[in-house]
């Protein structure tokens, strides 16, 4: 069995736990503020908190890592999907149902949203109630927006440049 190791990305708001293997990522979790524990290091944890914050710092959009989501053919069905749904934008419970061919299934979907063990690397914040409600969140609905605001004013920026 191999090893797991653990460690710590403070964004501007909230906190992350990291875990990986050796050189796979396990986890990306969003954990009360607290004080952050001694953290170990290995270069798939250097290369995720290089990516994260360079994407709070608005300059990446996607991730290129290697990671291990682990869940039911189901969830990884919906996690696939999530993957797909572009920077700045938002789909629905509905729409994600309807895109793995399942369009009964929009409460089976936030189900599997709730368990993604990759969050912000995996986007399930930019899935959103059909009415337009900001719904649950494992780092609560209050990050969700913030993470939500912090893409379409880096969009609002790019499209700017572009002018």
């Amino acid at each position: 069995m191999s090893e797991h190791y653990i460690s710590y990305f403070k964004p501007p708001f909230g906190l992350l736990l990291l875990e990986s293997t050796e050189d796979v990522l396990l986890r990306v979790q969003w954990v009360k503020n607290q004080d952050i524990p001694e953290t170990e290091t290995r270069p798939i944890l250097d290369e995720t908190k290089k990516q994260l914050q360079e994407y709070f710092d608005g300059k990446r959009e996607t991730f290129d890592l290697s990671f291990n989501a682990r869940g039911t053919a189901f969830q990884k069905k919906v996690w696939k999907v999530l993957r797909q749904i572009p920077y700045g934008e938002i789909k629905s419970y509905k729409d994600i149902a309807e895109a793995i061919n399942n369009p009964t299934a929009p409460r089976a979907v936030g189900r599997a949203n709730n368990k993604n063990p990759l969050n912000i690397i995996i986007p399930c914040h930019r899935v959103i109630a059909t009415s337009g409600l900001l719904t649950g969140y494992a780092g609560g609905v209050e990050i969700k927006r913030k993470l939500l605001a912090l893409e379409r004013h880096y969009l609002r920026n790019f499209a700017a440049r572009d002018e």
